[in-house]
């Protein structure tokens, strides 16, 4: 059954969480920078690997692509969104991409795959479960961590950088107010190269590829969101659900664009995150359907 607009606007911020939360010490999570994990072209391309404290490492990694609207940003300002998951035992890489002043589309979808499989080959290192790998993407980052979820694999999207042989599958993606359709009034112009047509828009956005193989996937977005409109997150939720993708969307009042910069948020968010990545890849489990009648255990 669709989702319609009232249940999304009025019952959906249900799922945030009450009262102000302390930011974890940003002393125990340990940050290694500038690590080059792929060449495109004559770019260097790098990340930062932010690790878990001792004693909480849960061997999963977590891919954070930064936003900007494919034209500018940086994965160097991502810290005080990374560390509140990082310090619940997940391994952060920071990744940086091509943005659209240096090579257009596919370019930077090539780069995250290569930061996958780069992910996946250096498991050991990172001290994670090579099979234990999700992406978390905020704004055009959520674009292409949602786009890489639905396209595990395919020769198209993958590129020739990084190491060749890992795979690009996922088992989760995270997407903060993602784009996730792109169209000539709104990203079309700074993400796809010139003479791009209806067909080349709809082959890059991320709704095209929405099938049961899609990964676990968990959405945030804020109501008051003017840049990328929350409807884009509640008809991608409905997307999931009609293909049986275990999904969720979280949404929050009164807080626009880029509300997780905000301490309070980023580590309400950080809880969510862990709880959906328990349930769905630390330790799957299911719920026994709602009985009327039933003893409450």
């Amino acid at each position: 059954m669709p989702i319609n607009r009232r249940t999304f606007l009025e019952v959906s911020g249900a799922a945030a969480l009450v009262g102000r939360v302390q930011v974890p010490d940003k002393s125990s999570v340990k940050v290694e920078k500038d690590i080059v994990f792929a060449k495109a072209a004559q770019t260097d391309l790098r990340c930062d690997i932010y690790r878990p404290p001792a004693g909480t490492e849960k061997r999963m990694g977590l891919i954070h692509i930064h936003g900007g609207g494919f034209a500018r940003g940086t994965k160097d300002n991502m810290g005080d969104q990374i560390i509140p998951i990082t310090s619940r035992g997940y391994v952060s890489i920071a990744v940086e991409y091509r943005l659209s002043s240096v090579a257009k589309w596919p370019a930077p979808i090539q780069d995250v795959k290569a930061a996958i499989r780069w992910t996946r080959a250096n498991a050991s290192s990172l001290r994670i479960d090579p099979q234990r790998i999700a992406v978390v993407g905020h704004s055009a980052g959520g674009h292409l961590a949602l786009f890489a979820a639905g396209t595990a694999n395919r020769p198209e999207f993958e590129g020739e950088s990084g190491p060749p042989k890992a795979g690009t599958e996922l088992a989760a993606c995270v997407a903060f107010y993602p784009v996730t359709v792109i169209n000539p009034q709104s990203f079309a112009p700074a993400l796809m190269p010139d003479g791009n047509d209806e067909a080349a828009n709809r082959a890059a956005s991320p709704t095209s590829y929405v099938t049961k193989t899609f990964a676990p996937t968990i959405l945030f977005h804020g109501l008051a969101d003017v840049t990328v409109a929350p409807e884009s997150s509640q008809r991608f939720l409905q997307l999931l659900r009609d293909a049986g993708v275990a999904s969720e969307l979280h949404t929050f009042a009164g807080v626009p664009h880029e509300f997780d910069q905000h301490p309070e948020f980023a580590e309400s968010c950080a809880q969510l995150i862990d709880f959906f990545l328990d349930r769905h890849v630390l330790h799957p489990r299911t719920y026994p359907p709602f009985q009327p009648g039933a003893p409450r255990r």
